[in-house]
């Protein structure tokens, strides 16, 4: 059988960007296969099998190995977006969380994958980030800070769609 197009394969991801002072921490991630050389959210990474169905724990986990922060060092933890995109040889689904770092937490972030670095918000927009994830700030500087709202992002040419996830 031939291939053509993508077949199903799926890459489940969670980011999580944390905020303090007017200020957002993002790592400049080296050494990764899919996610390398560009700035990335202040913690992520890949689903583990029992996480599949628990983004949150996914994005816990990833803080806790990549920074050494625990839950009870942020607050104000939220899943805010969740993206689609066909890369052609799989559908790569991003779950972004925003929290803010507690004030009597550790501002001098290190992480074992790369350079963490804390940025004005509006400088943020500025920086080289992987393609739903430079949408997906963009989005939440200019209109998703302001709000509660979860979005649900679709990738389609060359931008992201975004359009209020609301219950049902």
């Amino acid at each position: 059988m031939q291939k053509s197009g993508n077949l199903g394969k799926l890459r489940n991801m969670a980011s999580l960007y944390l905020s303090s002072g007017g200020k957002m921490l993002l790592l400049y991630r080296q050494g990764s296969k899919v996610v390398n050389n560009v700035w990335i959210g202040s913690a992520g990474g890949h689903f583990e099998n029992n996480e599949l169905n628990d983004a949150c724990a996914c994005v816990l986990r990833e803080l806790r190995e990549e920074l050494a922060v625990t839950p009870d060092m942020i607050e104000n933890l939220q899943l805010r977006y969740i993206t689609l995109r066909n890369t052609g040889e799989e559908i790569r689904q991003n779950y972004y969380f925003f929290a803010d770092l507690k004030a009597e937490s550790e501002l001098n972030m290190q992480s074992n994958e790369g350079i963490a670095k804390w940025f004005p918000l509006e400088k943020v927009k500025e920086l080289e980030m992987p393609f739903t994830a430079q949408y997906v700030v963009r989005h939440y500087l200019e209109q998703g800070m302001y709000t509660d709202a979860l979005y649900a992002g679709i990738a389609a040419g060359d931008e992201v769609v975004f359009t209020e996830l609301s219950e049902r």
